[in-house]
């Protein structure tokens, strides 16, 4: 499909790995030795790094023991972490190979990949049976996703009767005038954004009920805010997502942080649980 060319090609760099690597030698990590903790600053590609994660996770209430899916596991971060804090196996897939690769690695060198299982495929057609898991998430995923109801009848086909499904990803806010690159889109063109109300209906219609929404765009705001002036007091650390983004990184983060100022978009978790 052309839509998810577009998503591997944004993301994907060829040299990621390496780059990786590299970085964690030059901020004193050993990379054959690394803690979850010490890959917190390029794990956690999200809006709010790891306090994001914590939130989001106590908001989920994942099973301990559980099978959980990450929907859009990046290189495997969130799924490490909720893994080891929550004693349950969880599983991720992603549409680039790439960022399976990097997740695999660095699940081996952290010692956590008896906790964790990394795939490459694609949200719209997941390669599970369905009623497989006891918990699903998506941490800033479903931006990527034109076919957004088709993922979430997806998510709830694997999804076992009663369980939780919970969302941390960027909306639709009611402003005009988003610029380009964002960190998830180029251009316009591969930018799916929904309004909170039409996610909703959404999953309504996917068969869960929405337990809980949480607006966090007072927490983005003040999350860029933080970001920028570290930047500016120490420049750009060794290790931290702007290796995942590439020579663009700075556009992209000027880019969102003045769509959330501006109110044309917004992160946001909403926490559902399958009903049939």
């Amino acid at each position: 499909m052309k839509v998810e060319r577009q998503v591997i090609e944004h993301y994907g760099l060829g040299d990621l790995s390496e780059r990786i690597l590299a970085a964690l030698d030059q901020s004193g990590v050993d990379p054959e030795r690394a803690t979850p903790e010490e890959l917190a600053p390029i794990d956690e590609f999200h809006i709010g790094g790891r306090p994001a994660t914590i939130h989001f996770a106590s908001m989920l209430s994942l099973p301990a023991g559980g099978r959980v899916l990450d929907v859009g596991c990046g290189i495997g971060g969130a799924a490490r972490y909720f893994a080891e804090h929550f004693d349950c196996h969880v599983t991720g897939i992603d549409l680039t190979p790439e960022y399976i690769d990097i997740a695999r690695t660095l699940s081996e060198r952290t010692q956590t990949q008896h906790r964790v299982a990394f795939e490459t495929a694609s949200a719209l057609d997941m390669p599970f049976e369905s009623g497989s898991f006891d918990a699903a998430y998506t941490i800033h995923v479903a931006m990527n996703i034109e076919d957004r109801a088709g993922l979430y009848r997806e998510v709830a086909r694997v999804l076992r009767p009663g369980a939780v499904f919970g969302s941390y990803d960027v909306m639709r806010g009611d402003a005009e005038g988003l610029a380009y690159p964002l960190p998830w889109a180029t251009t316009e063109e591969s930018n799916h954004l929904t309004s909170p109300d039409e996610m909703r209906t959404l999953v309504g219609e996917a068969g869960f009920e929405v337990m809980e929404f949480s607006d966090r765009r007072a927490f983005g705001i003040e999350f860029f805010q933080r970001v920028r002036a570290r930047i500016a007091e120490g420049g750009l650390p060794p290790l931290g997502v702007h290796i995942l983004m590439g020579e663009t990184f700075r556009d992209k983060m000027a880019n969102v942080a003045a769509g959330l100022e501006k109110g044309c978009v917004l992160p946001a978790v909403m926490i559902a649980r399958k009903t049939g």
